[in-house]
């Protein structure tokens, strides 16, 4: 679930109820026992699989919040499903898809009705904004993978772009970061921590621009987040089933995985 472009700000006048009529068809809401069973069956799954390790669940604000995750695998969202509290109510932002009744898993997440899908430019991108202000409104709880893309390194965190704290900005609700690790290379039993960060709030009573307020929030962001992930190692790849489970549905925009940084040290 990737965020979308850094360009929200600049939202077109025309982009009505009928593009949110399109996400609803391409991802109808579901029924919050749906939601549960979604929720319970990734549990048993990620700790089936994995040795998973939770942290920082009493940060958790009470009501809506905006979680910005770090993303090294497509298995990240799963993972924080599978980590998160009953309440409130998750959905992913993401992703980028022309039609979401295509392709296995973009109907398993269709069926879930976890996610706020959007149509590739900008119409499409400002229908799921919208579509999310709405979530919000009503209790829920948005995730959105800050980077836009998936990374290489434990340790490592891209660029954040400005649809988590531009999300919070409209919305007035608090920022979650969560670091996601041990997911560069999903071998069977290893440990997979998700540890959730101390929210951040947008300032009050500030006096800054808009697209001021979100620049100096996505950078807070991303410091938290980089402070989270920071203790992590990255470890061997694993047995060729797990390199295979690992690279499954993964998209690198360089068209494979990139090696790990050169360590500065």
């Amino acid at each position: 679930m990737s965020a979308p472009p850094s360009s929200w700000l600049q939202e077109p006048n025309d982009a009505g109820a009928s593009g949110v009529d399109r996400i609803l068809l391409q991802a109808p809401r579901r029924s919050r026992r749906r939601w549960l069973f979604t929720r319970a069956f990734l549990r048993v799954v990620a700790r089936l699989y994995s040795r998973v390790c939770v942290e920082g669940l009493d940060k958790l604000p009470p009501g809506p919040s905006i979680l910005c995750f770090s993303h090294q695998n497509w298995a990240d969202p799963f993972y924080l499903c599978a980590a998160h509290p009953k309440r409130p109510r998750v959905y992913f932002f993401g992703p980028e898809q022309e039609d979401m009744r295509r392709g296995v898993r973009n109907r398993v997440m269709r069926w879930s009705g976890t996610v706020v899908p959007f149509r590739p430019g900008k119409r499409g991108l400002v229908a799921a904004t919208r579509l999310a202000d709405a979530l919000i409104s009503g209790g829920g709880t948005i995730a959105i993978a800050g980077e836009g893309r998936i990374h290489s390194g434990e340790s490592e965190l891209l660029p954040l772009l400005d649809g988590p704290a531009y999300l919070a900005f409209r919305s007035g609700v608090p920022i979650v970061p969560v670091a996601i690790n041990g997911t560069g290379w999903l071998g069977f039993r290893r440990l997979v921590r998700v540890r959730f960060g101390a929210p951040i709030d947008l300032p009050e009573g500030n006096t800054a621009t808009a697209r001021e307020t979100v620049d100096q929030t996505t950078a807070r962001i991303w410091a938290a987040l980089h402070d989270l992930l920071a203790d992590f190692p990255d470890r061997p790849a694993p047995h060729a089933a797990g390199r295979r489970l690992t690279e499954w549905f993964n998209d690198w925009p360089e068209g494979a995985r990139p090696p790990l940084p050169v360590s500065k040290e």
